[in-house]
């Protein structure tokens, strides 16, 4: 048989303890958690103290050292911290801060040469899947409205830069219209997903989004329209927000547990 893969996750968060904990329960056949790393030494400590067996607690730039996968999930400065060493030992890099990939493409290079593989799990969105196979043909435009609880956009840059406020919101406001490049420096932890969207498509300068701050809504809603010449698609998904983090949805740790899962999966669904 062979040996385990070693997963490395990087942040202990909400998405990181929900993965950590699952790992260790022998949710995930063939992995082993072999490595954390966090901001908060004691706090990790304690939270790992709840797990059957301890991973190493080491710094962000050594997760590659002990770890055959390594999973990023830390706000998005850190993330090269992460990202570089990985890439350099020609790890298997699973990123939820998708955005930063846009401003460090020369790690994109750099795995060409190492052997890495930086994969992307879907997170908060849906249908990636069919947006890559209709990218194999022409596609027209690729657009993505995300509508979350004001408190999930609050203290974004781009609202800060601007002035823009959302508390006491009685009505949709539209803080944001661009391109998927533009709307990840805004916003850099709230619209991971379009950045992923327009990398399983067409782009981040031809994707568009709209963010609306929706005080009627309790979830994050993602929209997505698609025209291209193989098929036009429509998509919505609801997200709870995590207790935790209300700037992401619960659907995204589980969506890296799925990635995870297909990396010694037998059989693997989907394109």
């Amino acid at each position: 048989m062979a040996a385990p893969l070693r997963l490395g996750i990087g942040g202990l968060g909400a998405i990181g303890m929900a993965v950590a904990r699952r790992v260790d329960a022998g949710g995930i056949d063939g992995m082993v958690l072999s490595a954390v790393s966090a901001r908060d030494r004691e706090g990790a400590l304690r939270k790992l103290a709840g797990l059957s067996h301890s991973p190493r607690l080491v710094a962000l730039g050594e997760l590659a050292d002990h770890a055959d996968v390594v999973l990023e999930s830390v706000p998005a400065r850190h993330f090269t911290d992460i990202a570089g060493p990985a890439i350099a030992k020609g790890r298997i890099l699973m990123p939820l801060s998708v955005g930063q990939l846009l401003t460090n493409g020369h790690l994109i290079e750099r795995a060409r040469t190492t052997g890495a593989r930086v994969l992307v799990p879907t997170g908060a969105l849906l249908g990636l899947d069919a947006v890559r196979a209709v990218a194999e043909g022409q596609v027209e435009s690729v657009k993505i409205v995300t509508r979350k609880p004001p408190r999930g956009l609050a203290g974004a840059p781009h609202l800060v830069k601007n002035g823009i406020s959302v508390e006491g919101l009685t009505a949709p406001l539209r803080v944001f219209q661009g391109s998927a490049r533009e709307a990840i420096i805004g916003f850099p932890a709230n619209v991971n997903v379009a950045v992923a969207l327009s990398l399983a498509g067409i782009g981040p300068d031809r994707t568009t989004i709209e963010i609306w701050a929706d005080p009627a809504v309790t979830r994050n809603v993602h929209t997505i329209e698609v025209k291209s010449d193989s098929s036009d698609l429509t998509m919505s998904i609801a997200n709870i927000p995590s207790e935790e983090n209300p700037a992401t949805g619960k659907i995204t740790a589980l969506s890296a547990i799925a990635a995870l899962k297909r990396l010694t999966a037998t059989l693997v669904v989907g394109s």
